[in-house]
């Protein structure tokens, strides 16, 4: 098996050579999951795929194109947001529009003549950054994503509202599918069947979300949304040193305009109070101390997110909390603390279902741009 040091390419900006792993974790190699050909499913977790290379040589494409056309109608798809950068799907004529189409169609072409389930989120970047025009941009996408793939039920939850929509994988595992960037969101959202949506308010849709979840209690729960609910990276508020003496590489990756004291000041007030998009802002923390609440509820459930641009593991409470952000990106991401594994680096992750009954997480990552995967970590969820 090729080892993770050999996975470079020019864009992997923040590419770190060796993924992090807890000690528990270490000899992961030494329990492998069982032959392949056992497998009876598996869903493909992958998000932030807004920015990919289009001269079909992106390295995590490829790889999702080779997942897809080898397991077919044995897979899920699942876009975990920010599908297109840097604001979405702006209006026709919008200088944005014709590169914002693009972007979106190289994600949508690896599906052509795939027979299994394909879903996409929405993330905050799809929804123009969060800015109050937000919801006309998701539901432009939302239209796009239907009309280029013929496919119903695709962009999930529809309408840009809260969810959460039930996707049975099989009889024994389900998705529940919820629009995380609706907590955090200014201006309008959509609520209430006036606009096509279940949930009439935040408070009904915890209740909506804890009801799925005690309807599917004897099933695999898998929890999809676009914001993670830990993780060691810069939305969980980590920052390395860089961003403290160069706290504009933040905004963009060549911003190098020293700062060395002020600067102190971006990451601290990030920490403390935080973007929208940050787990320390007001609305971020309320929604998810209240998800992880009643996710505490139900035991080896699974919660996938994108958003910070890298792969992360965590084993907490009983459950499995997953970041696969770094479909088209990456940025640094800090060892230790509470995670499992990390790794700043291009890639996706899979949950595979055995004939045997055992389901296992296993991240995977491009060799090179022609997509071949390598493992990188695997553990058995249950």
């Amino acid at each position: 098996m090729p080892t993770s040091s050999r996975l470079t390419y020019d864009n992997d900006y923040w590419h770190s050579k060796q993924p992090f792993y807890a000690r528990p974790e270490a000899n992961w190699r030494q329990h492998p999951p069982p032959s392949d050909d056992t497998l009876l499913q598996t869903v493909l977790l992958v998000g932030d795929t807004g920015h990919p290379k289009l001269d079909g040589q992106d390295p995590v494409l490829n790889l999702i194109a080779a997942q897809a056309a080898h397991w077919q109608q044995r897979m899920t798809a699942v876009f975990l947001g920010d599908n297109i950068y840097p604001k979405g799907l702006p209006p026709e004529g919008h200088r944005l529009r014709d590169i914002s189409e693009q972007r979106l169609t190289a994600q949508l072409d690896v599906f052509a003549g795939f027979r299994g389930r394909l879903v996409f989120l929405s993330g905050n970047h799809d929804w123009n950054r969060g800015k109050s025009d937000g919801h006309e941009y998701v539901l432009r996408q939302e239209e796009f994503v239907r009309n280029h793939t013929g496919r119903k039920g695709v962009y999930l939850p529809a309408n840009g509202c809260p969810g959460p929509e039930i996707v049975e994988l099989s009889d024994t595992a389900v998705m529940l599918v919820i629009n995380t960037q609706w907590w955090v969101q200014r201006g309008f959202r959509p609520a209430g069947a006036a606009h096509g949506c279940a949930a009439n308010s935040e408070a009904h849709v915890y209740e909506l979300l804890k009801a799925a979840l005690a309807a599917h209690k004897h099933k695999r729960i898998l929890v999809a949304g676009h914001h993670p609910l830990y993780s060691n990276a810069l939305h969980g508020g980590r920052f390395t040193l860089r961003h403290h003496l160069f706290p504009l590489t933040a905004l963009h990756k060549k911003l190098y305009v020293p700062l060395p004291v002020a600067g102190s000041l971006y990451p601290l007030y990030r920490r403390l109070f935080g973007a929208s998009e940050d787990m320390s802002h007001r609305l971020y923390r309320n929604m998810r101390d209240k998800l992880r609440t009643i996710f505490r509820t139900h035991e080896n459930l699974v919660y996938a997110a994108g958003h910070d641009h890298n792969l992360q593991y965590f084993h907490r409470k009983g459950n499995h909390y997953i970041v696969s952000g770094s479909g088209s990106k990456t940025s640094f991401v800090h060892k230790g603390g509470k995670a499992s594994f990390t790794h700043a680096h291009r890639g996706c992750v899979r949950m595979d279902e055995f004939s045997n009954g055992q389901w296992w997480l296993r991240v995977l990552e491009p060799a090179d741009a022609s997509g071949t995967a390598v493992e990188v970590f695997s553990k058995r969820i249950a």
